[in-house]
């Protein structure tokens, strides 16, 4: 016993008798402890408590307890595995220490997870050539020439396929963009659906177009959507030059300033460039929102412009402001208010026609009106504001009247705005109380109109449960 303990192997087996066991619960006690926090420590101690410290056991009761002779094949056999295990477990202790717990935004976040497995087994790679000739005395030199010599031919054979994937890496690792995001790159503007190691998939809106990440890698490119923040919707008008400048320029913005796309609290803004030429920026939301702003913006701009009389693209002519399209509206209208036909001779003096495109405020609410207008063709909506949101309550059809609350003097409650491209008849408010005063029954029916459209907004807001609050003025 003596000789034994005096040799040494006897200490190695019950330190490993002892030792092992007791490590043993130690590992797992702390693995416990760290998945119920979830902490990703718990991986590499998993594997140090399940893989590495049974075969480092056995390794040291082979090598150190036993004796057995260093060039026997069982105890090479178990070096090489318990060597293998250690490279394993530092490579995922290292991988714990720097990507695990990584602050959004930093490199160690972004970076791809291809560079961390291609590092990863090149590593591996090492570690078992440098293992294999440390415990089987294997000659390596040899296969990291060839390996070298294999991969510069390998890359100068692929170096277009592979200079593609590397472009598609770095875009991954540098992160300039990312799906959802609006790409400008000279020649492809749309917004990015799907990214690989190969290509950019972009949606122009008339398909999906496929950049090639060298492109992307090798030329500059505008990220639309960076930074957060209004996005402006940019477009160029022209006027004649006859048209006042600041007339033209309010009509622009306040057209602007009506589209349900602009960014609530920012501002359009117009630039006069001079012969005619305006330059109007929208801010939207984002470049998704761009299109539609702009062409709901030239739609409403042509119609806004032909009521105005200005000469959108220099042309100001409107089939509406023809005497005998009057005139024929007028006797359209005629029984609704009433007309005789000395009426409407002379309504041909002061009435005129506007149209409307979908969408556009008809009469704003807040206001007291100072003219009524007739419906002639189309239908408009009538809605009420909340809370950012508007509440369709009801309509005005053919041969109904819009802004009535003219005739009483009171402020409008709701926004009334086309439903269809809408064309009315506008008369005076001294015109049309001239018709009332000479017009009972006339007066009779618009207060009839007006009690039936409260009744009726007042119906449509207990269907949705919400507070009437003394609809007065529609």
């Amino acid at each position: 016993m003596a000789e034994a303990f005096q040799d040494g192997w006897a200490w190695w087996v019950i330190a490993l008798a002892v030792g092992v066991p007791v490590l043993l619960v130690i590992l797992t006690e702390a693995i416990g402890a760290l998945s119920r926090r979830g902490n990703p420590v718990a991986k590499p101690l998993r594997m140090l408590r399940n893989w590495v410290v049974p075969v480092g056991a056995l390794f040291a009761l082979l090598a150190f307890a036993i004796q057995s002779p260093a060039d026997r094949v069982w105890v090479r056999v178990v070096a090489t595995v318990f060597g293998f295990l250690v490279i394993l477990l530092v490579l995922s202790a290292f991988n714990v220490a720097l990507f695990a717990n990584a602050t959004p935004g930093t490199w160690r976040e972004r970076i791809p997870s291809i560079f961390v497995e291609i590092a990863r087994l090149t590593l591996v790679v090492i570690g078992l050539a440098l293992l294999f000739s440390w415990v089987w005395d294997a000659d390596v030199g040899g296969l990291f020439t060839a390996l070298g010599v294999g991969s510069i031919v390998i890359g100068l054979a692929l170096q277009n396929a592979v200079g593609g994937v590397i472009s598609g890496l770095l875009l991954l690792f540098e992160q300039p963009f990312k799906i959802g995001d609006w790409l400008d790159t000279g020649g492809v503007k749309g917004r990015v659906v799907e990214v690989n190691w190969r290509a950019v998939h972009i949606d122009t809106g008339s398909g999906i177009q496929i950049v090639p990440n060298s492109n992307l890698s090798g030329a500059s490119f505008t990220n639309m959507s960076q930074p957060d923040g209004p996005y402006s919707a940019e477009t160029e008008v022209k006027f004649s030059t006859d048209d006042p400048p600041h007339e033209v320029m309010a009509l622009l913005l306040e057209t602007a300033d009506a589209l349900p796309m602009r960014m609530p609290g920012e501002r359009a803004s117009v630039q006069y460039s001079g012969a005619g030429a305006y330059g109007v920026s929208i801010p939207v939301a984002a470049p998704a929102d761009a299109a539609r702003a702009l062409s709901m913006y030239l739609s409403w701009l042509w119609y806004a412009a032909r009521r105005r009389r200005f000469a959108l693209d220099g042309d100001s002519t409107d089939p509406l402001a023809e005497p005998q399209v009057l005139a024929a509206a007028l006797a359209e209208i005629a029984p609704t208010l009433h007309l005789r036909e000395d009426d409407a001779e002379a309504l041909r003096s002061t009435a005129h026609l506007e149209r409307y495109g979908v969408g556009e405020v008809v009469l704003p609410s807040g206001v007291v009106p100072d003219e009524v207008r007739v419906v002639l063709s189309g239908r408009a909506l009538l809605s009420l504001e909340a809370d950012g949101g508007r509440i369709e309550v009801g309509a005005t059809e053919k041969g109904e009247m819009i802004g009535q609350t003219a005739l009483t003097r009171e402020r409008t409650k709701v926004v009334t705005i086309a439903g269809e491209i809408l064309t009315v008849v506008v008369l005076p408010l001294n015109t049309v109380d001239e018709l009332i005063r000479t017009r009972p029954r006339l007066a009779a029916e618009i207060g009839e109109s007006l009690e039936l459209k409260r009744t009726q907004a007042e119906a449509r807001l207990s269907e949705l449960g919400i507070a009437k609050g003394g609809i007065r003025g529609l």
